[in-house]
């Protein structure tokens, strides 16, 4: 198993352990052998254990995955529509193949996953938000986006609002055919996981959330449930460990994928949020390095909601941020640390995840 940011068990048939052949009785004359490789083995991994024990590296891929990495032909347009007093945004590519209903959270709204456009002029486009959008797109999914009525999502009458939302705009676009998946993030991802229980999925991901399993009574005919969490958040991984063993023991397939901290660098910034330039990206890891934010390797010290990074923005005479940016920058610190965020970073599996209990 390996390290590179965003840590896939085994269990996730994107990346599997193969298993050879039961292997045949000891034969005597082989013993010496068998011992001579095994001490081999075991000296090659105590040395790749020491020249691994350091934190990952940042060369697991992050820089592949740019905001404007994806094909001309995919963009944001979305529709804008107003439900039940609610924002309902939603975009459909040509020919899809399955619909995905995004649940964000504490403090989130819809507008939130889609950037700035004619057709959506509130849209504020978070760089992980609009990223999860992308890579559905790319990959043939429709996708439709609610907001809560609140600060965060409940679970009484709003659970029975977004459902009906949800069967209403599948049926008005013609796409009951068509898998249903859903991804909630952390309010989010409690509301999805009880929103399981009355519109049928074909499998949920349930992000920097433990779901409310210990609440409920868990159906056998529950959807396939992929956890995507930050093991830094102890208490969170511990939770999610218990519910694999009583989902796993009803009979449901799951999976988990543990979301890594990792290093800042120059480029970062400018990577990952559109219209932040490479000269602000530069001055502000200078910035996080002249404040001791950031450690020798370029890893957060604390959170990004804990570190006054604002405050020494706001002393500096050297950068000059968008205000709009804020937000965005707050959001890729907090991912950086790798405790409790929106992250696109394993969207390739998560989509597969999807892909795979599709039929």
């Amino acid at each position: 198993m390996f390290q590179i940011g965003v840590f896939l068990k085994p269990i996730v048939g994107v990346v599997m352990i193969k298993r050879g052949s039961r292997s045949k009785a000891w034969q005597g004359p082989r013993l010496p052998v068998l011992i001579a490789c095994l001490g081999l083995i075991l000296v090659v991994s105590i040395l790749l254990i020491g020249e691994n024990s350091e934190k990952p590296n940042s060369s697991y891929g992050l820089v592949k995955q740019k905001w404007n990495s994806f094909d001309s032909s995919v963009q944001l347009n979305p529709t804008v529509e107003l439900r039940n007093g609610t924002d309902v945004i939603w975009q459909i590519p040509n020919s899809p193949k399955a619909v995905l209903f995004l649940a964000h959270g504490c403090n989130g709204r819809a507008v939130h996953f889609w950037d700035r456009s004619p057709n959506c002029p509130n849209c504020i486009g978070l760089p992980e938000e609009r990223l999860l959008i992308l890579h559905a797109l790319s990959r043939g999914f429709a996708v439709i986006t609610i907001s809560s009525a609140g600060r965060c999502w409940t679970l009484g009458e709003e659970r029975l609002v977004v459902r009906e939302i949800i069967r209403w705009w599948v049926e008005r676009h013609k796409l009951e055919k068509l898998p249903l998946v859903a991804l909630g993030a952390s309010s989010g991802g409690y509301f999805v996981s009880a929103l399981a229980k009355g519109l049928r999925f074909s499998s949920i991901a349930l992000m920097i959330a433990e779901g409310l399993f210990d609440q409920m009574d868990i159906p056998e005919d529950y959807p396939p449930t992929l956890f995507v969490h930050m093991p830094k958040d102890s208490y969170r991984q511990r939770k999610i460990g218990e519910f694999l063993v009583v989902l796993r023991n009803k009979g449901i397939d799951v999976a988990e994928i543990e979301c890594m901290e990792f290093p800042l660098s120059r480029n970062f910034f400018t990577d990952r949020i559109p219209g932040l330039e490479q000269a602000n990206s530069t001055k502000l890891f200078e910035l996080f390095q002249e404040k001791g934010f950031i450690d020798e390797n370029g890893y957060m010290r604390s959170d990004g909601r804990r570190t006054r990074w604002k405050e020494a923005l706001r002393e500096s005479n050297a950068i000059f941020l968008n205000k709009n940016l804020v937000h965005h920058v707050q959001e890729e610190l907090n991912l950086a640390f790798a405790y409790h965020e929106m992250t696109s970073l394993p969207s390739e599996q998560i989509f597969k995840w999807f892909e795979t209990h599709m039929s």
